[in-house]
């Protein structure tokens, strides 16, 4: 088989470069490790910065995000019993949209799908090949039978566990990581939403935060140890800790229900550098993890997507062969940035029993200057609903 682009992970961020390429007449085919449902029944977090409902717009599949997302033109921070909200309109006038990852995944599979484009589900063993030469090329088991993709360039869209950032032998990449000493107990429940916009609490129990998938379907969190497992919280605990960590106003307007989905994530802060060897390119996950507080996971790989296709489409339509070799430096300088607004967010939102009080103190105080300073409201803003590519 011969393609121009060899895609390895039919995630969103796959998706959409195989979309945005086939719009401009670039030939791809993607590989999936897994089944189509296994791809569509993960749950993840949809909120959506300007950029990312911009891209998907332009590749042809907004109508639907458009038509059932949510626009957040703000968003409420709590700390010390009090909450206050951050008007994104007023500061930046501009807003995120929550629309779930799930949505936007099955958007773009039917895009594909109408477009009649190969994608490869079930594909074993991947195997890349040939990377810095002229001629790469993708193997991998489908149906029992080993096959081969001959293409120009490959785009690594797999995933944090996926084969592409380690095919870039170690010498020639440097990773840099932060492992943070708690993870994110979370469940979805339908019931409305306890605000029309999420909160973000700090706690001297714990982060929490309020979230929602849509009116009728809420998506809760509080911070927990990683030593603690799925059956120690039962729905009645889960609700009552999370209602000492929100505001009281907040607390008692909770409308509670049974879970229908109860998981705890780690957190962790990973960048690798580079993020192009040869004729490979790393995108999303593949290349760089950030914690959930701030939502940046997806729309980080959207920014990916931006410059990849901005690259590729500069080699094939104007014979650009220098375009693709700062696909990496541009992507990164954006990561970077994300990725310290992720974290300071998460430092300054979470409990660090090692901080002591004395750590407490200064969050609230951090959080308090917030409050009072439209400079640093402003500034929240424009990192929240993204920044430019």
């Amino acid at each position: 088989m011969r393609t121009q682009v060899c895609i390895i992970g039919g995630g969103p961020s796959g998706l959409l470069l195989g979309q945005i390429l086939h719009q401009h007449g670039i030939d791809n085919v993607i590989l999936e490790r897994q089944t189509r449902d296994h791809v569509m029944s993960r749950i993840r977090a949809g909120v959506l910065e300007t950029g990312t409902c911009d891209m998907l717009r332009k590749a042809g599949v907004g109508e639907r995000l458009s038509r059932e997302g949510f626009t957040h033109e703000g968003t409420f921070i709590a700390a010390a019993g009090r909450q206050f909200r951050i008007d994104f309109q007023k500061h930046v006038q501009k807003h995120v949209t929550v629309y779930g990852q799930t949505e936007v995944t099955a958007d773009l599979y039917e895009a594909r799908d109408k477009a009649g484009l190969t994608t490869i589900h079930m594909a074993e063993g991947v195997t890349l090949h040939d990377i810095t030469s002229d001629a790469p090329s993708v193997t991998f088991v489908h149906n029992g039978q080993e096959q081969r993709i001959d293409c120009d360039f490959v785009a690594g869209c797999d995933g944090f566990h996926g084969v592409s950032r380690q095919t870039i032998p170690s010498e020639q990449r440097k990773e840099f990581e932060r492992v943070y000493p708690f993870g994110w107990l979370g469940i979805l429940s339908q019931t409305p939403p306890v605000s029309h916009e999420l909160i973000y609490a700090n706690h001297a129990r714990g982060f929490a935060l309020c979230s929602m998938r849509n009116e009728n379907l809420s998506r809760y969190y509080v911070q927990v140890s990683l030593d603690d497992k799925i059956d120690q919280w039962s729905d009645a605990r889960f609700w009552d800790e999370l209602k000492h960590r929100i505001p009281e106003q907040a607390a008692d307007t909770l409308i509670t229900g049974p879970s229908i989905e109860k998981s705890i994530a780690p957190l962790r802060s990973f960048i690798c550098e580079p993020m192009q060897w040869g004729k490979l390119f790393l995108v999303g996950d593949a290349a760089h993890i950030v914690p959930p507080t701030g939502a940046k996971g997806l729309n980080l790989a959207v920014s990916d997507v931006h410059y990849l296709t901005e690259a590729l489409v500069s080699f094939y339509e104007d014979n650009n062969k220098g375009s693709v070799q700062t696909y990496s430096t541009k992507a990164l300088e954006r990561v970077w940035k994300a990725s310290r607004f992720s974290w300071w967010m998460t430092t300054t939102l979470h409990r660090f029993p090692e901080q002591g009080d004395f750590g407490q103190h200064m969050q609230e105080a951090e959080i308090a200057y917030l409050e009072g300073s439209e400079a640093a409201q402003t500034a929240l803003a424009e990192n929240y609903v993204g920044l430019p590519y």
